[in-house]
């Protein structure tokens, strides 16, 4: 095996490892594993990882930079333009917030690709914009039709729109 890979191989079972401490909500260590993960082998993925660590522990500037940097490596990576627009509605800017929910539905790479629809049904619905509202619902269902938040939304709408 190269170096590279071996380099590779080792940032990502370090960004896995702080996955992990994440879920358990050891968020200080899980920040130190992926700052680890990054010497080894900057990736999008830690960047955008690291930034939703930082964000749980409320601190939304260095998570809003660190979304910044993994778009710099990997424009088409959604997650980090849906995350920073759920870092500006938390930082109470929503009219900042609704582009880069706009950007996240154009990216090419992005599994979750309801999340930015549901991010922005909530803005809309907040304001009154039923119609708005219920068009991204609808298409957050298109692509997760599972999705009952999306659900929820899509028949509460449509119930106050009749």
């Amino acid at each position: 095996m190269s170096e590279t890979r071996r380099t590779e191989a080792r940032a990502a079972e370090l960004l896995d490892e702080a996955l992990e401490l994440q879920k358990i909500g050891s968020y200080g260590e899980a920040i130190e594993y992926y700052h680890r993960s990054i010497e080894e082998c900057p990736s999008a993925e830690a960047h955008t990882y690291l930034g939703w660590a930082l964000g749980s522990q409320g601190r939304l500037d260095d998570a809003i930079a660190e979304c910044e940097r993994a778009i710099l490596l990997d424009p088409e990576f959604g997650n980090p333009y849906n995350d920073i627009g759920v870092y500006l509605l938390r930082k109470g800017t929503p009219d900042a917030a609704l582009p880069w929910f706009e950007r996240a539905k154009q990216a090419s790479r992005y599994e979750a690709r309801h999340f930015p629809y549901l991010n922005a049904g909530h803005i809309y619905a907040s304001r009154g914009m039923l119609i708005r509202a219920l068009s991204e619902f609808e298409s957050a269902l298109e692509l997760d039709p599972e999705d009952q938040t999306a659900l929820h939304a899509v028949r509460t709408i449509s119930a106050r729109l009749n």
